[in-house]
């Protein structure tokens, strides 16, 4: 598979090409806290649009940052899960927790991901 051409060597630029969606932490965030099917992942409160979260999953998947997992239910679907790359954004999504904590009135963190697994 070819390589996508970055836009710019910055590593700011770089993640954001990979995470840096309205979606993406967000399912980074769901797994963490245990998540694994697509029926879950849709379930969420900010309502992703199933074909938006089919993407998204599939990218994550792609960049390396999740995996598909074997059948997680009775159904026999597969779920998803973080890689170690993916757990590696852990403390960012920790960090902008905290601000948002501190400087959005009104927030609270609700879902405490599960950095050990």
């Amino acid at each position: 598979m070819a390589r996508k051409k970055r836009r710019s060597i910055c590593p700011v630029a770089c993640g954001l090409d990979l995470f840096g969606d309205r979606w993406t932490l967000l399912l980074i965030r769901d797994m963490a806290c245990g998540k694994t099917l697509f029926k879950e992942f849709s379930a969420s409160p900010e309502r992703i649009a199933t074909n938006i979260l089919a993407n998204r999953l599939e990218r994550l998947v792609r960049g390396g940052l999740a995996e598909r997992s074997g059948p997680a239910d009775a159904s026999g679907r597969s779920g998803y899960m973080l890689t170690a790359k993916g757990r590696s954004l852990l403390p960012v999504l920790s960090s902008i927790a905290d601000w948002g904590l501190a400087h959005i009135p009104g927030t609270e963190a609700r879902m405490r991901p599960n950095i050990g697994r």
